[in-house]
């Protein structure tokens, strides 16, 4: 008989949320590839939104060589996209590594990247074009 060995693999989920953007990030042991939406970030367009994603990974360090980070993201624009996905790797990696001192890091370089930004939309009301916008009125 042979005895049948358990592996135990660490695998997190977390999620962000941007306006009407929402991204699930996975984390698990790696070489350090990181996916959104099965398209490398290396290669991610457009640049602006690369560079926002990027700033999580540059202040995890060390820690993002022994993880891969999977991330599908959907609804918003790229933009909210980028920020959403930021939150998601950034809860991700602080639940993977269970670092208060990277949890603090990512606090004070920018509150965003753990807690989220909680504005969203407000909903067009009737008597004009938009949220508060009304439309003219005319006497003559």
């Amino acid at each position: 008989m042979q005895s049948s060995e358990v592996v135990v693999v660490k695998v997190v989920n977390a999620s962000g949320k941007r306006k009407t953007a929402i991204a699930r990030a996975t984390v698990k042991p790696g070489k350090g590839r990181v996916r959104i939406n099965k398209v490398p970030v290396e290669i991610l367009e457009p640049e602006m939104a690369r560079m926002k994603i990027m700033e999580v990974l540059y202040l995890a360090g060390d820690v993002r060589d022994k993880v891969d980070i999977d991330v599908t993201v959907r609804g918003g624009g790229f933009m909210g996209q980028a920020e959403a996905v930021r939150t998601a790797i950034g809860r991700a990696l602080v639940e993977y590594t269970g670092d208060a001192e990277l949890r603090a890091k990512f606090m004070s370089y920018d509150r965003s990247i753990i807690k989220g930004d909680a504005r969203r939309a407000e909903p067009k009301k009737y008597g004009g074009r938009g949220a508060r916008a009304r439309f003219q009125k005319s006497y003559r």
